[in-house]
């Protein structure tokens, strides 16, 4: 079951549960998944629970909507994961930071976007045009209540030019930070229903034209850092009223030369969480044609 939001050209976004062909609606007291993560983990739950007892209805031919509305941020942390680590060190020119974060008592954190410059199921991803190395990078993002709590997980995409970080780590924000630069979906799995977050596997695969480019497959076991580190990290000096998406870092890195371009079609699954599937295209001039 995941509480997912969806829309239509027609109809304004909602929010429901989807399990296999059911769906449920939420009361139109709560319409957005800020008005959730407000809410206590218990009090989220006891939500949940009463709207599944509902009567549901057949799948709705609705589109799958980004997990993400309101004021809520995605934030990320980075050199989570060893191959990370060995792929930051592969295209900086200035690599001993990144083997010293990767064993530092405080973690890479970085804000990735806001639910405008978001991407959900089937809509398009960003390369940069001033970029020349680029990749995408699965990853196990946490859905953090207002009070620091994991209340849910969802699938996540951190596109990112390789080239642009390679050539000075303060150009970070611009490598990372732009509109279609994150991708979320397709909803939110709660916490209570995933025993074991350290036991997920993730399989990355990028079709290009008729065949498959790049594909891959991890495990949240070669975490090295512990989720709760990071989201006590990340709430230390800081607030999110409307909650926050926290992306956990990647293990699958394309090895250079590989690049994304555009008419890729990058595929991430992650177990009990789902499929993000998402078309990429090249610059923001790409994004508004594909829109």
């Amino acid at each position: 079951m995941q509480i997912v939001r969806l829309g239509s050209s027609t109809d304004s976004p909602r929010l429901g549960l989807v399990d296999g062909p059911r769906v449920w609606s939420f009361e139109a007291a709560h319409t957005s998944l800020a008005d959730l993560l407000r809410l206590t983990a218990d009090e989220l739950r006891a939500r949940v629970e009463a709207v599944s007892r509902t009567e549901a209805s057949r799948a709705p031919s609705d589109t799958f909507l980004p997990p993400i509305d309101g004021q809520t941020e995605v934030w990320a942390a980075g050199v989570t994961y060893q191959r990370s680590e060995e792929a930051r060190v592969e295209e900086s020119g200035t690599p001993d930071i990144y083997t010293r974060v990767y064993t530092a008592e405080r973690p890479e954190l970085f804000f990735k976007g806001t639910a405008r410059r978001v991407a959900g199921p089937e809509k398009p991803i960003v390369v940069r045009a001033d970029s020349s190395w680029d990749v995408p990078e699965p990853e196990l993002a946490l859905v953090i209540n207002s009070r620091a709590e994991i209340v849910g997980y969802t699938v996540a995409n951190d596109v990112s030019s390789r080239s642009i970080e390679g050539d000075n780590p303060l150009y970070l924000p611009q490598a990372k930070v732009y509109a279609g630069s994150c991708a979320l979906g397709p909803g939110v799995t709660p916490a209570w229903a995933v025993a074991d977050p350290y036991a997920l596997s993730i399989r990355m695969r990028i079709a290009r034209a008729d065949g498959t480019s790049w594909d891959g497959q991890t495990s949240t076991r070669e975490l090295k850092r512990r989720l709760p580190e990071l989201v006590e990290c990340l709430f230390r000096e800081d607030t999110f009223p409307d909650g926050v998406i926290l992306c956990t870092g990647t293990a699958l890195v394309p090895d250079s030369p590989f690049t994304l371009q555009p008419g890729d079609v990058v595929e991430i699954e992650i177990d009990r969480l789902g499929v993000l599937r998402n078309p990429v295209v090249r610059g923001k001039a790409g994004l508004q044609v594909g829109a």
